[in-house]
């Protein structure tokens, strides 16, 4: 039971897998027949009468037409299928085994006639043999040369050329044109006599003579009779004869066919041998002896089609059962199974089926799996042999099974280079040859991605889109930068049957020639060379651009040396100019950007939870009357606030905590990307938040931060206890922080001084009986985040409630 769903499970995989047509293993196979037409018609002469009417021979038989293009229903077929079963009905009876005969069959018993006009559905079934290959290859190999039947581009034409050795019979009919002494055109009919009868002329024998002599013989006989004529005959429809095809045939029976069919154009019209039956062997029996036979594969490889003899009526076809087959797999452009000629075939002849070998297949080795049916068990054993002159000449037979490979895909004389190089590629090796004699020179290390980006950057030079910001871009971006302490050769160790990793030094290689770093380099050893970006290098090691700008003697964008600090860079642009307001100094760096943004979106989802947490306390706590209002309200207040916070982006400014009566730029290690901006001197205090009025007031030593209050006008939901005074060197200060101190001395925010640049900025202030009151107030520290992200005033003005 389990090796009959095995092999159900088998033949279904296959059928799905080869897609090949005439795999429908439970389609019908139906025939297209036309009726054909009824007698000529007649045509009036000059010789006084009417052209006499002939039918032609054969009537047709009517059977549903199929079609090519439908989708072919895969089946399993019954374990042991009745041949019946895989063959249409003959005209003689009923097909042994058949179920039902079909009703036009049995009113009109007459031979089926082919319609190439019509399309054909081929049916085949999966053979044994390619089960067997599919179950021990795992490949569903197609049967050679029989995908060639069934298809309209074989289709016989009806309108072909007669040829010249035709030989006319009863049937075919003849069309006459005369014309001088006397006019006629008629279409004659050879009858089964072999007689035409042309109208005062007579009636004479046709049958016999070829289609090149028709218009010698009729002028003769017709001259007998007229004097100063002229006439041309031509073939018209030529007659139908019957033949048989039996055997292991795709359709066996009887087929009305052109007079002018062939054995080969026969096959075709018949649907060709069944997946059984042969394509080495095809015979034709004429009168109980035999005519020809064929080989199909000389015609379908070579175009060969010397066997291919004109059918006669009475003629039969005889597809015998398929002879050894061998299945070929692997490295070939036709891989199929394939019938022997002969019980056995060298290789060269069963490949040169398939078009040959190909230059990618190895001539090494070709590996022969065999079934020795004299051994115990029909034992399976595998042979090893090679594509070269004797392994060609050796012999296959039935049931082997042949597998080519691929070629090896090693170099056998090649270095490999590749990475942050101008050319990446196989280089030829040469006994003796060094990472020096590969890497010759500096400009192989230049990547042409260099080159075309800097020749494209003309397009931009227009005078308005140059900016320090766009050059250090261009300058970080434009070159890649070489790892000249690191590089890698990877090399097979063919002992071990691993990969080595072989680090050396590129620079001592490349420009001193160490001969400590310039290795020696094998075949197929592999050369990586990074950039500075693909393993990190020392700060020290890579190129660093700062920018400077605002009050200074020459601002721009500087290359700084490793460790340089602030105070030497601002040394090297000549020093500060005199309107240099040095407490103001902006510092920006890239990395502590990046940090502070991180930070500021986890803070940001880290209030985003809390607040829908509040709002869902708030809700369970509130009575149904009163949620409408209060409750819509703080939703709205908690997305405003949601909202603010979202739109915050950090700076990424680093707060310097400059003394404000005598600053002095600190001695801080510069990093690439770093941005200074010295400002000029500020005259203005900036007041905002819950005040009358948001304005700037000009700074006075004198006054305090209660004073420039006073003057803005706090409003009454102004919230004193959450005043904050943004310095311009970045730092913030709070009563809060006073608040949180274990212990406070000093005047308190109100009575600070402030200086220029400095800005004032006082929150309103919340209800703090309500959920949202204690959510702001459990989740916020203001000063903390201002100072921390670097958002300074202009973000706060932004942020305020």
């Amino acid at each position: 039971m389990f090796n009959a769903l095995k092999t159900r499970s088998v033949h279904t995989l296959l059928v799905a897998t080869l897609n090949l047509p005439g795999l429908a293993l439970a389609q019908t196979p139906t025939v297209s027949v036309p009726t054909v037409p009824g007698a000529p018609s007649a045509a009036t002469s000059a010789f006084g009468g009417a052209t006499p009417a002939a039918g032609r021979a054969g009537a047709a038989q009517a059977a549903p037409a199929a079609d090519y293009g439908a989708t072919p229903q895969l089946a399993m077929p019954p374990s042991n299928p009745a041949p019946s079963l895989n063959r249409p009905q003959a005209n003689t009876g009923a097909r042994p085994g058949a179920e039902a005969a079909d009703a036009t069959d049995a009113a009109q018993p007459e031979a089926k006639s082919v319609d190439q006009s019509q399309r054909i559905t081929r049916r085949e079934r999966v053979t044994e043999f390619q089960k067997f290959v599919f179950e021990t290859s795992g490949q569903a190999l197609p049967l050679f040369g029989y995908g060639f039947f069934g298809g309209e581009r074989f289709a016989a034409s009806q309108n072909a050329p007669v040829p010249a050795d035709y030989v006319i019979g009863p049937g075919d009919e003849i069309q006459l044109h005369v014309w001088g002494a006397v006019d006629a055109d008629l279409r004659l009919t050879v009858d089964r006599n072999g007689q035409i009868t042309v109208p005062k002329a007579g009636t004479f024998v046709i049958a016999g003579v070829r289609a090149a002599q028709l218009e010698a013989v009729l002028r003769e006989q017709i001259g007998r009779v007229f004097r100063n004529f002229q006439l041309n005959a031509s073939m018209g429809p030529l007659r139908s004869i019957q033949i048989f095809v039996v055997g292991q045939a795709n359709r066996p029976g009887t087929y009305m066919v052109s007079g002018n069919a062939t054995l080969i154009t026969a096959l075709f019209d018949s649907g060709g041998p069944s997946a059984t039956g042969s394509l080495r062997n095809i015979q034709v029996k004429r009168a109980g002896k035999l005519a020809s036979t064929i080989d199909l594969y000389r015609f379908i490889a070579l175009g060969e089609k010397d066997a291919d003899i004109k059918l006669l009526a009475g003629d039969v076809i005889v597809i015998p059962p398929a002879g050894p087959r061998v299945a070929i797999l692997g490295a070939v452009d036709t891989p199929a199974i394939y019938e022997l000629k002969s019980p056995q075939e060298t290789l060269a002849e069963l490949l040169s089926y398939g078009g040959g070998t190909l230059s990618l297949t190895s001539p090494q080795k070709v590996i022969v799996e065999r079934i020795d049916p004299a051994a115990a068990g029909a034992q399976r054993t595998v042979e090893d042999r090679a594509l070269n002159a004797a392994g060609l000449q050796s012999t296959v037979r039935d049931g082997d099974v042949v597998t080519l490979f691929k070629i090896s895909p090693q170099f056998a004389n090649a270095v490999t280079l590749r990475g942050n190089v101008a050319a990446p590629l196989r280089y030829p090796y040469r006994p003796g040859m060094r990472i020096s004699d590969l890497i010759p020179e500096r400009e192989a290390l230049i990547r042409p991605e260099y080159y075309q980006s800097k020749n494209a950057m003309v397009q931009f030079e227009t005078g308005t889109k140059i900016s320090d910001t766009r050059v250090a871009r261009e300058v970080r971006n434009l070159l890649e930068e070489v790892n000249w302490d690191y590089a890698l050769v990877e090399r097979l160790d063919a002992k071990a049957v691993k990969s080595t990793l072989i680090p050396f030094n590129l620079g001592r290689a490349v420009l001193n020639h160490d001969p400590r770093d310039d290795l020696l380099l094998l075949p197929g050893d592999v050369v990586t060379v990074f950039g500075v970006s693909d393993v990190p290098v020392p700060i020290e090691k890579r190129t660093q651009f700062v920018k400077l700008g605002g009050e200074v003697k020459v601002p721009g964008l500087y290359q700084i040396t490793p460790g340089e600090k602030l105070p030497q860079l601002v040394q090297r642009a000549g020093g500060l100019t005199s309107n240099a307001f040095v407490y103001g100094t902006e510092f920006l760096r890239e990395a502590t950007r990046r940090q502070q943004q991180a930070n500021l979106d986890l803070a940001v989802r880290s209030f985003e939870a809390e607040a829908a947490g509040a709002t869902a306390t708030v809700l369970q706590n509130t009575q149904d009357g009163d949620k409408s209002n209060s409750v819509q309200a703080q939703v709205a207040s908690q997305q405003l606030l949601l909202s603010r916070l979202k739109a915050l982006k950090a700076s990424g400014r680093i707060a310097l905590d400059l003394d404000p009566i005598q600053p002095v730029l600190p001695d801080l290690p510069l990093e690439d990307g770093d941005a200074i901006t010295v400002p000029h001197p500020p005259s203005f205090i900036g007041v905002f938040g819950a005040v009358l009025a948001e304005r700037s007031f000009i700074q006075r030593d004198s006054y305090t931060v209660g004073d420039y209050l006073k003057r803005a006008g706090l409003t009454r939901s102004a919230d004193q206890d959450a005043l904050m005074i943004i310095r311009a060197d970045g730092t913030i200060e709070s009563d809060a922080q006073r608040a949180n101190a274990v212990f406070s001395f000093g005047p308190g925010l109100m009575d600070r001084k402030v200086f220029a640049g400095d800005s004032i900025f006082i929150p309103e202030k919340l209800d703090r009986e309500t959920g949202y009151s204690k959510f702001i107030r459990g989740a916020k520290d203001w000063t903390a985040i201002f100072y921390q992200f670097g958002l300074g005033a202009a973000a706060i003005k932004t942020f305020r409630l």
